[in-house]
């Protein structure tokens, strides 16, 4: 069982919230977690312990990507949430990734991670949704109209050059056990 201080912590409020609004259990797993095409099933998110523990700002940023993304898994549904993924998703848990990166760096501006630091030169270029698409996109997402693909690609020669995307989950899905009484 993981028990937390009713200190105040030094996480900012969107961390804060978020962990208060993510109504799966915030336990470790039990090690027993499996992967089927690269994928962590389940159908219940449980965050890693480290994420109260490690007060590093980038994985922060990424503890704030994993819940994000969760929660919008479940909110797509279906019979496993793990699976779930749409465009739409994504770019909102990227986003939240760049917005709570940046509040980071605004209470200490002497971090830096060359990944965080170059996917907020893309959002502040305005090309986050380009971005998400072009490396991370899928054939069965709903791609919406105006997205500017042909300026990203000569935005991302010049401002990109050898640029490898990351995804780092703090966290594992897993199924929810039942009771035993």
């Amino acid at each position: 069982m993981l028990q937390l201080s009713l200190m105040e912590l030094p996480y900012s409020a969107t961390m804060r919230l978020l962990a208060l609004l993510l109504l799966v259990p915030l336990t470790a797993n039990s090690g027993e977690i499996y992967t089927r095409d690269g994928v962590t099933d389940g159908d219940t998110f449980y965050l890693a312990p480290g994420a109260f523990a490690n007060d590093d700002a980038a994985y922060q940023s990424w503890v704030s990507y994993s819940l994000m993304k969760s929660v919008c898994q479940i909110e797509i549904g279906g019979e496993n949430p793990a699976r779930a993924n749409s465009f739409e998703c994504e770019l909102k848990s990227r986003r939240h990734l760049v917005n709570t990166w940046e509040e980071r760096r605004a209470q200490d501006e002497s971090i830096a991670d060359a990944y965080l630091d170059a996917l907020s030169d893309v959002h502040y270029a305005g090309f986050l949704a380009e971005y998400t698409t072009k490396y991370f996109g899928r054939k069965d997402w709903h791609l919406p109209e105006g997205l500017r693909l042909a300026a990203f690609r000569h935005w991302q020669r010049k401002h990109l050059r050898g640029h490898k995307p990351k995804t780092r989950i703090i966290g594992s899905w897993n199924y929810r056990r039942s009771a035993t009484k």
